[in-house]
């Protein structure tokens, strides 16, 4: 047994020597996407129902840092500010297989060719799958006709437009003073509200980020761990020479399992360090994070079910196409995995000073992330219980929460996105979502239907 856990530690250690600095930097960087390119930026130029929105969407998506469930509320506005479904399609498929920081851990642990095959093959699958929904779904545009015309929630009554994330952070300042942190908008000159607006950036990189990223990055390292110590190097490679067999393999698995563009990193190394075509890690990396159960439910039910198969065939089509070129048209030494496939050969005491500073600072802001979660969501229940107790202390004097159950939220993203809907209804005057227990608690005078229905306007359902 010990030898064993000091196995798997090494394999660990190794794979966080390999990822930590380029996470880090990635995560720098997807912060400051956030803060400083304007979500207006990315309505204002999808709504034409033509290929050259398709492009735009799936360029603008690439580089940002959301999820195969962060993506699905962005998807939702944009649809309900005009993008067509095309659009909308492309960005779905474009967003959740890259972003800037798994380009970066690509990089670091599976070299550059893979950090550049990646989102080209992100790219021109999601421009593949928009067209193919602009031209053979054009029936299913009548399904979210309705949400694209209301425009209602859009406004939170200070005047300024706003995207699909909604401040929910009370650390978080305005310049208008409606309480909405992406109102801010400092000008080009002004010292103070660049620095706030940066502050905000870090704090979206590496709390808001981590806390999304965060568990699924983890659990893919203890599985691509696992994977090095336990599976035998003779398990894949005696399927090394079928290599499309290899891939139908991983889409069977990927495809309703839940993986982020980085927690599917190590994992993809790790199969392919035993044995695993380059070409079926390429499927792996694209079909894992594009598409999940809950991801697929949703789009159906938003976008349509035609849309939803050519979605999905879409992704199909795209990774076995670039992972067959990549096993049969690239040379192979391209793609040969150096890095965590002898991590159990490798010792401790060789990794120096500099990996284990940035090693600790990882770890230190991971655990910050999840500590943040964990306070933030007992605060939320404390509070609830507490105003309880208060109202029947003074006989329904003071104001209480309702409480609502919201189904489907994985993700900061989606949790700013049914604070932004809830925010919008009429009569509320406070929310607070409470992300790991699914819950919003909303205070006012509203029409409980009316939250309701906002809710799953921004595609996620109550109960």
């Amino acid at each position: 047994m010990s030898s064993f856990l000091q196995e798997l530690w090494d394999a660990l250690l190794m794979m966080l020597v390999e990822m930590s600095p380029y996470l880090l930097l990635g995560f720098f960087f997807a912060g400051l996407l956030h803060a400083f390119v304007p979500q207006s930026m990315y309505q204002k130029h999808l709504s034409p129902r033509t290929m050259g929105s398709v492009v735009k969407a799936a360029i603008l998506g690439v580089p940002l840092p959301l999820c195969s469930c962060g993506v699905i509320p962005t998807s939702v506005q944009l649809r309900r500010s005009g993008a067509s479904h095309g659009a909308c399609a492309s960005f779905l498929i474009a967003t959740p297989q890259t972003g800037v920081d798994s380009i970066a851990a690509t990089y670091s642990m599976m070299g550059l060719p893979f950090a550049v095959i990646r989102p080209i093959a992100a790219l021109f699958t999601a421009l593949f799958g928009g067209w193919l929904v602009n031209r053979y779904a054009k029936d299913d545009e009548a399904i979210s006709a309705e949400a694209s015309q209301k425009d209602e929630h859009t406004h939170c009554g200070c005047g300024h437009e706003h995207g699909h994330e909604h401040g929910h952070d009370d650390e978080h300042t305005d310049e208008c003073g409606c309480g909405h942190d992406h109102c801010t908008a400092p000008s080009a000159d002004s010292h103070e509200g660049f620095f706030k607006r940066f502050i905000a950036s870090m704090r979206y990189a590496f709390v808001d980020m981590l806390q999304d990223v965060g568990k699924w990055l983890v659990i893919g390292l203890i599985i691509a761990a696992l994977i090095t110590v336990l599976v035998p190097n003779e398990w894949l490679a005696t399927l090394h020479d079928y290599k499309l067999l290899n891939m139908v393999i991983v889409l069977v698995i990927a495809i309703p399992m839940y993986v982020c563009a980085t927690g599917s990193i190590p994992i993809a190394v790790s199969l392919m360090a035993k044995g695993l075509t380059p070409g079926a890690a390429l499927v792996l990396l694209m079909a894992g994070p594009a598409v999940n159960s809950a991801s697929m439910l949703v789009i159906g039910n938003v976008f349509g079910k035609r849309t939803l198969k050519l979605y999905i065939l879409s992704i199909i089509i795209g990774a076995i196409a670039f992972g067959l070129c990549i096993d049969y048209l690239m040379p192979a030494d391209w793609f040969a995995i150096s890095g965590i496939s002898g991590s159990c050969c490798h010792e401790s005491h060789s990794i120096g000073i500099i990996d284990w500073i940035f090693i600790g600072v990882f770890l230190l802001l991971l655990a910050n992330a999840f500590i943040r979660q964990a306070v933030h969501s007992h605060h939320l229940s404390h509070h609830h219980k507490s105003n309880t107790s208060n109202m029947e202390e003074k006989n329904q004097t003071s104001p209480t929460a309702t409480v609502f159950t919201i189904v489907g939220m994985s993700c900061n993203h989606c949790k700013m996105s049914v604070e932004k809907a809830i925010g919008g209804v009429k009569g509320v005057e406070s929310v607070n979502v409470d992300l790991p227990g699914g819950k919003a608690y909303v205070t006012g005078e509203f029409d409980s239907d009316a939250v309701k229905s906002a809710v799953e306007e921004a595609g996620f359902e109550v109960k």
